[in-house]
């Protein structure tokens, strides 16, 4: 994160009409302070012009010392219209406050967050809430169990990411591994008792945190679905950030995110940062180029 230069930061339509600040901007703001990365403020509309409140507001962050630039555009959709300006800027991190959505509505339609999430290259900050980082846990999830290359390149870039976040807000960082139970590991017979798959996925953990410097202390190691164990040490630990990746699956061709990052954005009640591999990336990118 350190090494990001520009930021993305989406503001709501309704921004100037509301007495509360923008979240998303507020997090900017605080990793802007800290790596001195530009901020590029966007908001997608294609009814009202937001050009006034829109230039307050570069007016009054450059007079803070930070280095601005706007935009109000529309393609399509807000996820489209938030990527094409990601690509266009060059922006190493999307930053956008989560609304949830209706449940109803969620099992109709795809949540626009969703879409963003899996179609975005660059990394993705979900604002939750106005909670300050300052002092609080960072919590990383991983997949020790996957030792292939790409999950390798993965865990180096959420732990790097979860130290970066945590420096900038003197946070501690944490790690959760989840390792799969019996009965969701059935059609392996080597993994089939539970002293088996714990003792095997400690000692992949030992060397994970061999590798990355993670001590006792500050690595969860628990039996079950990612999607649920998450969430629940989240709450345990009463994170502010959690960090979590995805990675290509094969026969998806590396455009679509696991849906682990979708099921826990309204599970968890802080911040989430999404981040994705290189492959991914690269067949995001490739896809876009040729729209």
């Amino acid at each position: 994160m350190q090494s990001i230069r520009s930021l993305l930061v989406v503001l709501e339509p309704t921004l100037e009409k509301d007495s509360d600040e923008s979240l998303a901007l507020d997090r900017a703001c605080l990793i802007a302070g800290v790596t001195r990365a530009h901020l590029h403020l966007l908001i997608c509309d294609k009814k009202y012009d937001h050009s006034t409140v829109l230039k307050q507001l570069m007016i009054d962050l450059q007079v803070e010392g930070f280095s601005v630039s706007t935009e109000q555009n529309w393609h399509h959709s807000v996820h489209e219209t938030i990527i094409r300006a990601q690509q266009a800027e060059g922006c190493g991190l999307v930053i956008k406050q989560h609304f949830p959505d209706n449940p109803l509505k969620k099992a109709l339609l795809t949540p626009e967050d969703w879409k963003l999430l899996r179609h975005c290259p660059a990394p993705v900050l979900m604002v939750k809430t106005d909670r300050p980082w300052n002092h609080g846990v960072i919590l990383a999830a991983v997949d020790v169990g996957n030792r292939d290359e790409q999950h390798r390149q993965l865990h180096f870039d959420i732990i790097d990411h979860g130290y970066d976040i945590a420096s900038l807000a003197n946070a501690s960082l944490h790690v959760i591994a989840a390792h799969p139970s019996p009965m969701l590991s059935a059609t392996d017979p080597v993994y089939q008792p539970t002293e088996n798959i714990a003792g095997t996925y400690r000692q992949q953990c030992k060397a994970f945190q061999d590798e990355f410097d993670i001590d006792d202390e500050h690595l969860h190691i628990a039996e079950g679905a990612a999607d649920m164990l998450i969430p629940y040490t989240a709450r345990q630990l009463d994170a502010v950030v959690t960090v979590i990746g995805t990675v290509a699956r094969t026969g998806i061709a590396g455009t679509l995110i696991g849906n682990t990052a979708e099921v826990v954005l309204d599970s968890l009640e802080g911040d989430v940062l999404v981040l994705k591999t290189d492959e991914i990336i690269g067949h995001l990118e490739a896809a876009l180029a040729s729209t």
